[in-house]
């Protein structure tokens, strides 16, 4: 499973239809919403990721 990272939902990468690849690493999204966010701002979303800190930008 990964996680959205904009949105933190599991998302499974076998059935996923809704992908983006910033920087060589896939990113996988719940919905078309979740994936466009993340375009317009990839760094953002990315470092999130990796720090897992949730904060108040849920927004799906």
């Amino acid at each position: 499973m990964a996680m959205d990272p904009v949105c933190y939902v599991d998302v499974d990468e076998e059935t996923a239809r809704f992908s983006s690849t910033y920087r060589g690493t896939d990113y996988y999204f719940c919905s078309d919403f979740c994936r466009k966010k993340f375009e317009e701002n990839p760094e953002k979303y990315a470092r999130l990721a990796t720090k897992i800190d949730i904060g108040t930008d849920i927004s799906c």
